[in-house]
């Protein structure tokens, strides 16, 4: 059952559960993530991350993403992540895409208002919903990234923002940070709840993966209804596929390796059907 982002997070925004949002980067990855989602019967959002391009072709992974969803007997949304690029946006959403975010966190406020606008206005016009990201989730590799709160969103902005903008979900900043943390992070909750008392559509929580389980229930409890995952499952492929092993073995392994990780965060993120 293909969704729109905006469609898979009203559920989950109203009754206080957060939707798993996972990247691939092969074929593995993705048969990882569905056998998870078919087996918790829970719904999902399947991602390609611009970043990772270079690792799988866009058209092959478009047309992956295209029979996963024919293929599932439950709810999933095609997402592009940190979409950077309108010409790489503009083709997710011509190949049918339900949902891209646009990531003009890097930029001047008012440039990432005057972008994401764009944004919005065309992937509307395809009933594509459209996320983006205000202030800025840095990188976890950076000690300074994660905790440097002159990065994080801005409650006051948020609404604005939206308001000009017309996105679907908001990603927000609040002490997360993408990749494989060095430190334990420590997140802005009550940043969290000053924006959820002022922002009308879904919150979204990058850099998911190395967060505790406490972590998780309290994002959500405050209104967090996405969270993207995609380095714990890597590191856990690649655990399974060390060591000397034939493909036929090494293959399976890497698979039922990313199952295992996504059937955890569906349990903790309390998205089943």
């Amino acid at each position: 059952m293909l969704l729109t982002l905006k469609d898979i997070l009203a559920p989950a925004n109203e009754r206080r559960y957060a939707v798993g949002m996972f990247n691939f980067l092969n074929l593995e990855m993705l048969r990882g993530i569905t056998a998870a989602a078919e087996e918790a019967r829970a719904p999902i959002i399947l991602s390609l991350a611009q970043v990772h391009i270079p690792a799988i072709p866009f058209d092959w992974a478009a047309a992956l993403m295209q029979k996963a969803a024919k293929d599932s007997s439950v709810p999933i949304c095609l997402h592009l992540d940190h979409g950077t690029t309108k010409d790489v946006i503009f083709k997710a959403i011509q190949s049918g895409f339900t949902s891209v975010m646009y990531d003009g966190s890097a930029l001047p406020y008012e440039e990432n208002v005057e972008n994401t606008l764009a944004v919005v206005i065309e992937a509307h016009k395809f009933g594509v919903s459209v996320e983006a990201e205000l202030g800025h989730v840095g990188s976890a590799a950076d000690e300074i990234d994660g905790g440097d709160k002159s990065m994080y969103t801005d409650p006051k902005q948020a609404i604005d923002f939206v308001e000009k903008t017309g996105v679907d979900a908001l990603a927000v900043a609040i002490g997360s940070a993408h990749g494989q943390y060095i430190k334990t992070p420590k997140l802005d909750l009550e940043r969290l709840t000053e924006i959820r008392c002022v922002c009308p559509v879904p919150l979204v929580l990058h850099g998911g993966s190395g967060l505790s389980d406490d972590d998780f229930h309290n994002c959500i409890k405050l209104g967090i209804s996405k969270i993207n995952i995609c380095t714990d499952m890597c590191l856990a492929a690649v655990k399974a596929a060390q060591g000397a092993k034939p493909l036929e073995v090494l293959i399976p392994d890497a698979v039922e390796a990313v199952k295992q990780v996504v059937l955890q965060k569906i349990e903790l993120f309390g998205s089943k059907i």
